[in-house]
Order: C-alpha cells, then sequence, then structure tokens
C-alpha cells in the first residue's frame, strides 16, 4: 500500500526575539510579506502538495494566527456592503482553505517538541513539517517535490540546500551519498551533525525547513533526551529514526529566503513585490529612481 501525505505541522511557538519590538505583541508567522502573513505562504505550500489538515503548534499570544485562519463575519459583511468582492473573495478564501487544528505547546521547548505535540493529531502515517521562516517560491512547490520523492521512496524525505563556504556552519548538515533517480537531487542519509565547523562538515548539503516524516519519528522523539536548556531536538530525534529506517534529503529546485532574519525578510518583500502584475512596475521604477 502507497502511503500518502495528507497531514502538514507548523510549527509556530516560538517568541520572535530577532523582530522586536514588531513581535512583542504580534506573533512573527504574522509579519506580512507585501500582504500577506509569512505562515499563509507555508499553508498556500502545503495545500498545493495534496496537504488537507493543517495542524498548527501555537504558544501563548499567538491568537492572531488562529483569528487569521478563522472566519471574520463582521469583515466578510462590510466588504459584501460596500461591493468589495474582491477583497471579500480574499479574506473568504483564506477561511475556507482547508481544515486547520492546534496544538497549544505550553513552553517552547524545541522544535522537536513541538513535533512531538502533534502527535494525536498526526496518528499513524507520514506526515509533512513546515518551518514557516523558510519562504521557498517555485513554480512546483518545494513541498510537492518532496511529496513526489516519498510517493516512490516510502521513507522520510528531508529538504536539502547546497551551502557553500563559512556559512554551512549555521545549518545541520547531511553526511550522505547520492541515490538513483531525481536528477541526481537525491541523496541517502547516513548521519546529521548539528552547526558544524566549516573544516569539520561532512558535506555542503543543508538541512532547510521542510520535512516529510514517517510516524516513527514519534517513538524516537519520546526515547531521545533533552539537550541544553531542557529543548527536545528534531535532528536528535531524526538521528534515532536513521538507525531504523531508510531516510533520504532531496536538493529542492527553487529560491529560498530566510523571512526569521532581516534581511531575508527584506529580500523576499522586495522579490515578492517586483513579481507581482499590480506592483511590479511601478515599484521597480520607483528602485531604478533611488540613489543607491
Amino acid at each position: 500500500m502507497t502511503l500518502k501525505v495528507r497531514k502538514a505541522v507548523f510549527p509556530a511557538a516560538g517568541l520572535g526575539t530577532r523582530f522586536l519590538p514588531a513581535t512583542k505583541a504580534q506573533p512573527k508567522e504574522m509579519l506580512p510579506i507585501v500582504d500577506k502573513p509569512i505562515i499563509q505562504y507555508g499553508v498556500e505550500e502545503a495545500m498545493a502538495s495534496g496537504c488537507d489538515q493543517i495542524i498548527i503548534i501555537t504558544g501563548r499570544g499567538k491568537q492572531a494566527i488562529e483569528d487569521h485562519f478563522d472566519v471574520s463575519y463582521e469583515l466578510e459583511r462590510m466588504l459584501e456592503d460596500r461591493k468589495k468582492t474582491d477583497l471579500l473573495k480574499i479574506v473568504r478564501d483564506i477561511s475556507e482553505m482547508l481544515h486547520v487544528a492546534y496544538v497549544r505547546q505550553k513552553e517552547a521547548l524545541g522544535l522537536g517538541h513541538a513535533v512531538l505535540m502533534a502527535r494525536e493529531l498526526i496518528g499513524d502515517e507520514p506526515f509533512a513539517v513546515l518551518l514557516a521562516d523558510d519562504v521557498i517560491d517555485n513554480p512546483v512547490p518545494a513541498l510537492k517535490q518532496m511529496v513526489d520523492v516519498f510517493a516512490e521512496k516510502q521513507g522520510s524525505v528531508i529538504a536539502a540546500q547546497v551551502v557553500e563556504g563559512k556559512m554551512i556552519s549555521s545549518y545541520g548538515v547531511f553526511d550522505a551519498k547520492p541515490a538513483d533517480g531525481f536528477n541526481g537531487r537525491l541523496f541517502e542519509i547516513k548521519n546529521m551533525v548539528e552547526k558544524p565547523k566549516p573544516e569539520d562538515a561532512p558535506s555542503n548539503l543543508a538541512i532547510i525547513g521542510r520535512y516529510i516524516l514517517t510516524p516513527a519519528i514519534f517513538d524516537c522523539l519520546s526515547e531521545t533526551p533533552a539537550g541544553a536548556g531542557g529543548e527536545l531536538q528534531l535532528t536528535d530525534g531524526m538521528r534515532l529514526l536513521l538507525k531504523k529506517e531508510k531516510m533520504y534529503a532531496y536538493v529542492y529546485e527553487g529560491r529560498r529566503y530566510d523571512a526569521g532574519d532581516k534581511l531575508g525578510f527584506l529580500k523576499a518583500t522586495v522579490e515578492f513585490a517586483l513579481k507581482r502584475d499590480d506592483l511590479g512596475g511601478p515599484f521597480r521604477e520607483y528602485l531604478k529612481g533611488l540613489k543607491l
């Protein structure tokens, strides 16, 4: 029987300290790139990849995320009365998008802990994990590419990106060997190393915030001891999973923006605005006029 990926988990309980003071009273996942919150880009990617159930792991002060994906009767009524049908469609599309469930993570105890919180809602099936900070732009969504790999391999697939030079020490890094098919983009994972020194990095393949995991990860995370600061790391759980079953790294096609970083967020805002039919032309003219 071929297993399908239908559920997607979004860990969104972090404090977003890199964007203070903007994130003092609103979740960083709700910061807009042009006019759409960061998390909505990820949710739309999951939907376009065949996921129809979204599980968002939230924490204190994340009510705005729940409100965003909920029905807003007052707003819809006002837009209807004012005959603003285009805006009404945008608002309705968000709330009618799909089935969204929320799990409250009382303390931000690491990515592994956030994933473990989704266990009851996931049950015994494979699932995706998307980190909303990684906004990936491509005609075929990065997660859809990974779903296609999973359909063939039926094993966990983790997104990889080639990172050259010193920057590799900011990432988890794969020790992996090439696997057949998928235009040389697929690797079988042998090990994972967290933030190695550039000279110690086993490869130039960095772990990026897209994962398709088998349900066996939950037992692995339950058996994984907490690390520094009491945090349960997903990478540690995946290392245990690697001892039980084959796992794959896939170098996705697409341009990634680290929207959890101020510079990455600004780059995404500019480039997404330039691609817009309604904004691209005038915005490009404005940028040309700047004395840079």
